[in-house]
Formats: C-alpha cells, sequence, structure tokens
C-alpha cells in the first residue's frame, strides 16, 4: 500500500475545506494510504515515510502563509536528497490572485527534485477587505471538486505505481 501525505496551514476554514475534499477523494481510491498532517506537527521523518504529498496553503500578503513557509524552512535540508522524484501536487487557497504563492510552493518542490503531476489549482475567495479576509471561508462545490480531482489524481496515481 502506497502512502499519501497531506500537509497544509488554514487559517480561516478555506484550506481545511480543500483538503478535506482531496483526502476524501484519495481514500476513495483504492491502494493509498492517506495522511493529513497541520504544517506546524509534520516532521521530516512524516515526510521520508510517505510516497507522495498534497501540499495546500492559504496565500498571505502574496506568498504561502508562514506556518508553511516554516515546515519547508524545518524539512527542507533534513530532506534534501532523500525525496527525490516523489510525485507531488499543490493547492493554494487564495483571496485575489494566488500566483506567487503557487510559484514559491512549486519552487520549494523544485529544490527537492519532487514530480510534479498536475498544474496547482488555485481557488481564489475573493476577499479583499479586512472583514472579508478575516472571516471563514466556505469554498464552493465546484472547487472542491477541483481539490477533490488533486487527491484522486495523486492516490490513483500512486496505486497503480504510475507516479
Amino acid at each position: 500500500m502506497k502512502n499519501l501525505l497531506i500537509v497544509y496551514h488554514s487559517y480561516t476554514g478555506g484550506t481545511a475545506q480543500m483538503v478535506k475534499a482531496a483526502a476524501e477523494a484519495a481514500r476513495a481510491e483504492k491502494g493509498t494510504k492517506v495522511q493529513i498532517l497541520m504544517a506546524e506537527d509534520c516532521q521530516s521523518i512524516d515526510m521520508l515515510a510517505a510516497d507522495g504529498f498534497v501540499f495546500a496553503s492559504p496565500e498571505n500578503l502574496a506568498a504561502i502563509a508562514g506556518v508553511m513557509k516554516a515546515f519547508f524552512d524545518r524539512c527542507y535540508y533534513p530532506l534534501l536528497g532523500k525525496i527525490e522524484g516523489r510525485p507531488y501536487a499543490a493547492m493554494i487557497c487564495a483571496g485575489s490572485d494566488g500566483k506567487n504563492a503557487k510559484k514559491q510552493l512549486e519552487r520549494i518542490a523544485t529544490g527537492w527534485r519532487l514530480k510534479k503531476v498536475m498544474d496547482t489549482p488555485i481557488i481564489c475567495t475573493h476577499a479583499q477587505t479586512e472583514a472579508e479576509i478575516l472571516a471563514q471561508k466556505t469554498i464552493d462545490q465546484k472547487d472542491l471538486e477541483r481539490c477533490a480531482e488533486v487527491g484522486a489524481t495523486l492516490s490513483a496515481g500512486l496505486a497503480m505505481g504510475i507516479f
């Protein structure tokens, strides 16, 4: 059985909903065990035990969330050269753009020499005011389906040995 690890951070609930959709779809596939860890709890040993990854982050100030950045900072060098070639996908929850957060996350994965298996969806909440940005988010069904596709794709590909 293959192991899929989903690492994420969520402050206002949007990214958590995206992860839930991805995880449910991944678990529906046979032959893959799915583990979900908050970024602050994920350690290098968790990454080493996984066959593939989904990274999910909100965009904060045109970058990945600081908690996700701290996860990557903590795990990057201990894993360098040890997880090369493993498949990954990512998801970004953004207020308006998300492109820089996507670029930043994908650049880190490139440094690890991970294999990107699908384009990173940017789920836009259109939160622009302070109140909207800080409010709990509700991700619409269409966008949750995009996130489910991420989980299902990684899980099925791992189970079939495609990645």
